[in-house]
């Protein structure tokens, strides 16, 4: 997968972050870049456990997963 698919799944994947969580929020653009950064994130955490994606939609519950777990410590040390 080449860097616009990774950038187009990582900002799906913060939009779908945003709206799993509740809260305050970051907003949509700030959400977007969350997802981007936490498509690292899911990735890496993933592959620490031995998961690794070969399709599309694996690679969106990854980033998902990602996003939402980076939401939730921002939002920890936000408040």
């Amino acid at each position: 997968m080449g860097i616009i698919g990774f950038l187009l799944i990582g900002l799906v994947a913060g939009f779908l972050a945003g709206k799993i969580t509740t809260g305050g929020g970051f907003g949509l653009v700030g959400n977007l870049v969350v997802g981007v950064v936490g498509a690292v994130v899911g990735g890496f955490t993933f592959g620490v456990l031995g998961f690794h994606s070969t399709s599309l939609l694996g690679s969106l519950l990854m980033a998902t997963a990602g996003a939402v777990i980076l939401l939730f410590l921002i939002r920890l040390i936000k408040s």
